[in-house]
């Protein structure tokens, strides 16, 4: 008797399940390149802003020791009043100042040094004869020394012009009543020092006082041919005379500019000639200038 066969059981078949994903190993952040290893990556933040904090801390010292150079100088008569005392306190203070090396090891900025300074301070035998003078001579008076350099577009030298101005009490407009100006070509001998090769002096910019004025050309009067011919005169009077030449070689002196910014000049005269003091001024009108920022007055 034949069994039937049984029916074959059929099973789901499930679809192969997808391998696991496999996690991709870490990327390596600049650590290395084709096997070299670099240093990281760091900000540079940190260091602009300490840069940043040293430029403003040696801006701010700076600053702080011109102020207490020119506040030692108040009080001197621009050097002529000045005590022994007071004489080494500024000489501290001033080498102070030159210890901050403006421009110390480069060139000399004669772009920086172009233009008009007034003196503050000077232990200069030859300047303070002026004052000496105006001390002696009651009618004689001395207003603000300046010193024009005049080497903008220059490499090796230029001109330098000192301008005293002066005047005569009742006679001419006071402190300003006349110019003397002595000029001189300079060279540019190091990177600190310049020698001056004096060329002339001039006596001009006459300017009389109004007594005189009324004394020649009363305005109660008609006034003359000839008196208004004295006015033109002595307003137009300039006397020149030269100091170097052919047959003459005028005296020259070599100094050594020891500080150089944009508002302070300081130099020594070479062999113990003095130091000087100077303090950038700015262009006012009819050629005459005044202080740049707050300076103190020495007169």
């Amino acid at each position: 008797m034949a069994l039937a066969a049984a029916p074959l059981l059929r099973l789901p078949i499930s679809p192969p399940s997808p391998p696991p994903a496999q996690t991709p190993p870490p990327l390596l952040a600049c650590n290395s390149v084709n096997g070299v290893r670099l240093r990281p990556q760091r900000s540079r933040q940190p260091r602009r802003a300490a840069a940043a904090a040293a430029t403003a801390s040696l801006a701010a010292d700076t600053e702080r020791r011109k102020h207490e150079l020119l506040r030692a100088v108040q009080e001197t008569g621009r050097g002529f009043a000045a005590s022994p005392d007071q004489r080494a306190s500024i000489e501290e203070a001033i080498v102070s100042v030159e210890e901050l090396g403006a421009g110390e090891g480069s060139p000399l900025d004669l772009a920086a040094l172009d233009g008009t300074w007034r003196l503050c301070y000077t232990s200069a035998s030859d300047v303070l004869v002026l004052f000496e003078a105006a001390e002696r001579l009651p009618l004689l008076q001395v207003g603000q020394i300046y010193q024009k350099f005049e080497c903008k577009d220059r490499s090796d030298g230029g001109v330098v012009r000192n301008v005293v101005r002066w005047s005569i009490e009742n006679l001419l407009e006071e402190q300003e009543g006349a110019t003397l100006m002595v000029s001189a070509k300079f060279a540019v001998m190091s990177k600190r020092n310049i020698f001056l090769q004096f060329e002339e002096v001039v006596v001009e910019n006459i300017k009389i006082s109004e007594q005189l004025q009324a004394l020649i050309a009363p305005a109660i009067l008609p006034r003359s041919f000839f008196s208004l011919q004295i006015l033109q005169f002595l307003q137009t009077f300039r006397a020149q005379v030269p100091v170097n030449g052919p047959e003459r070689r005028s005296p020259g002196g070599l100094y050594y500019l020891s500080y150089l910014d944009r508002d302070m000049l300081l130099g020594r005269s070479v062999g113990g000639g003095g130091v000087f003091i100077f303090t950038r001024a700015q262009p006012l009108f009819f050629g005459l200038w005044k202080p740049e920022g707050s300076v103190p007055n020495n007169d």
